[in-house]
């Protein structure tokens, strides 16, 4: 049973744009200036159509979308125009499946597991994520708290970077996923959460909880109990559950009631017929595999990969989700330096929606619109409409023709406000406060 705590709220009552829907006081209502993106190809995900048009953005939000070239603006209103002919612009992309303090190859152990560094380490991602056009990440396990001050910051407006969802750290079954080995000396030490027994997997979704997680992220193994208890947990708290997991497990999982399976690994008929039937959402992460496959041949040495598989199984994994209608959005899990092949590692795995039988409007659809609601964010993120937070991204080019183009980004708008113009990152200057009277 799920529990939607949302029913207790009045539509008028303002809250935290995260799926955690904290009440806050109301926004500023100060006269702002109004964005104009103009002379563009509208893509606005919703429907899969595109038009030419003018979008209007007022302080934080999409105001509206002309598409009879008269945007209808008063003459007393600020206005920064924006002329884009030849481009697209469409909704900010979405990568459900990060992990933004991830350690990259050769980095000492000390080094991987100091916060300033994961920190630094994922200020730098960001900057790749944000010239990408991806302007919401979800973060599936990171070190310590970083992930946390990075949402508030970014939020805040005083780091440049995609919206953060992030999930804490990963809980999994003593030895599970993520924790074979794992040790005081281990690189990922801080972003694992071992727990045993149903009542320690409840206590262990808390603590995420306590931090501020917006989603949480277990991993097999695990008891079917011990998911149970996770999965209710969860959602009584009022957050989605994602679950990396494989083989029998993903039966367990889906019947326990989580949210979404990520990665491609090994199910039954049985099990897709059932995520289909549970509404059970799926992250396919299939460009991680790909990179695994061509830089070390296989899976190796993991206990919780005790299967075979190749690509082309994966792809059947996916194929066999589509065909039963189970609802897809896009990750990469670009984990160690793999960040660095964004943009194409992005595109890559939108391709590979497309070779799975997506056509590529339901490609883009994937990235932004289904994102969204699998983030349970779809009533303010994903979609071109008025009301929705100005997250845009204007392309040179087509990509609803050629998913290429994406790796076109010309400009940014990350809650209203430009981050990426001509392709490159603006930080603007910074407004000094003035010194009190010092002769007194």
């Amino acid at each position: 049973m799920v529990y939607d705590r949302r029913k207790w709220l009045r539509s008028s009552t303002p809250v935290s744009d995260d799926p955690r829907r904290v009440p806050v006081p109301p926004g500023k209502q100060d006269d702002e200036a109004t964005l104009l993106l103009r002379g563009g190809r509208v893509f606005d995900a919703v429907d899969g159509e595109v038009r030419e048009g003018t979008v209007v953005v007022s302080g934080r939000k999409i105001e509206d979308v002309d598409y009879t070239g008269d945007p209808g603006l008063s003459p007393q209103e600020q206005v920064h125009v924006i002329d884009v002919p030849g481009c697209t612009i469409m909704p900010g992309l979405i990568d459900l499946h990060t992990h933004l303090t991830y350690h990259e190859p050769e980095v000492p152990v000390e080094r991987a597991q100091c916060t300033a560094d994961a920190t630094l380490r994922a200020v730098e991602r960001m900057r790749f994520f944000l010239e990408s056009g991806i302007t919401s990440v979800r973060d599936a396990g990171s070190h310590g708290n970083v992930p946390f001050r990075l949402k508030d910051w970014v939020a805040q407006g005083r780091l440049p970077g995609p919206r953060v969802f992030p999930a804490g750290r990963l809980i999994t079954g003593t030895g599970g996923h993520g924790a074979e080995g794992l040790g005081t000396a281990s690189p990922g030490r801080g972003k694992i959460r071992e727990a045993s027994g149903p009542d320690d997997w409840r206590e262990a979704v808390r603590e995420q909880f306590k931090l501020g997680a917006d989603v949480i992220k277990v991993a097999s193994h695990f008891s079917e109990e011990e998911i149970h208890a996770a999965v209710d947990e969860a959602h009584t708290l009022g957050l989605r559950v994602m679950c990396d997991a494989e083989t029998f497990y993903i039966d367990w999982a889906v019947r326990a009631g989580v949210d979404v399976i990520e990665h491609p690994l090994p199910r039954s008929d049985e099990a897709v017929e059932l995520m289909s039937c549970s509404g059970t959402a799926a992250v396919p992460t299939l460009i991680a595999y790909m990179i695994i496959f061509h830089q070390h041949g296989g899976y190796f040495h993991s206990t919780s990969r005790r299967f075979s598989f190749s690509g082309e199984e994966n792809m059947d994994v996916v194929r066999r989700m589509r065909r039963v209608g189970v609802k897809m959005g896009v990750g990469t899990d670009l984990v160690m330096d793999w960040f660095r092949m964004l943009p194409s590692a992005y595109i890559t795995e939108l391709e590979q929606f497309v070779r799975a039988g997506f056509t590529r409007t339901e490609a883009l659809q994937a990235a932004t619109r289904i994102s969204a609601d699998i983030l349970d964010m779809g009533h303010l993120l994903g979609t071109i409409e008025p009301g929705k937070l100005a997250d845009l991204v204007v392309v040179r080019g087509a990509p609803d023709c050629d998913l290429r183009d994406l790796g076109k980004i010309d400009v940014v708008i990350h809650d209203g406000r430009i981050v990426i113009r001509n392709g490159d990152l603006q930080v603007p200057r910074h407004e000094g406060k003035e010194m009190d009277d010092l002769k007194n």
